[in-house]
């Protein structure tokens, strides 16, 4: 059994009259908890390069990473509510997330806007692709609204990719 399931197992479901059957919940739970903790880690990672960049282009990238984490808060919430709509206990607490997001640890010696754009840029990368296999993994198993709520965060973690990714290409060609 791996971390996340350790994690997101660690209670049992709550009785709900929500007609999707237990075993299909549980999936979803343990789906959401998963990316509950790369939110919650994501969120952090986004405020450390938000806090601590540096450089010509401080004020853009600056303004840049507080749009970032503002986005991420609400949807954070989303999935949290989520979880207990199925009848599971969100594990988005410092020690949770600490054990169990998928997600590298943002390297705090980092200053220089590009190499923040750089490093949140492969965890917006990694969590996406996480994302879209939460996607086919509540869809498979029958939950079409936890689907439906992971569509959304895919559709905004890659956009939020592609403005990153566009000010990686500065100074190129």
């Amino acid at each position: 059994m791996n971390k996340v399931s350790k994690l997101s197992k660690a209670a049992p479901l709550s009785r709900t009259r929500n007609d999707l059957g237990e075993n299909v919940r549980l999936v979803s739970v343990e789906v959401l908890n998963a990316t509950l903790m790369d939110l919650v880690d994501l969120t952090n990672s986004v405020r450390m390069a938000h806090w601590n960049v540096k450089g010509r282009h401080f004020i853009g990238l600056h303004q840049l990473f507080e749009t970032f984490y503002d986005e991420l808060g609400p949807v954070t919430d989303e999935v949290a509510e989520r979880i207990v709509q199925l009848g599971g206990t969100p594990t988005g607490g410092s020690q949770s997330v600490a054990e169990g997001t998928r997600l590298p640890a943002y390297p705090i010696e980092i200053r220089q806007g590009a190499d923040h754009l750089a490093a949140l840029a492969d965890r917006y990368a990694a969590l996406a692709k996480s994302v879209r296999e939460g996607i086919d993994t509540t869809d498979e198993a029958g939950d079409a609204d936890t689907a439906d709520l992971l569509t959304g965060l895919s559709r905004a973690l890659d956009k939020d990719l592609w403005m990153i990714e566009a000010h990686l290409e500065e100074g190129k060609g």
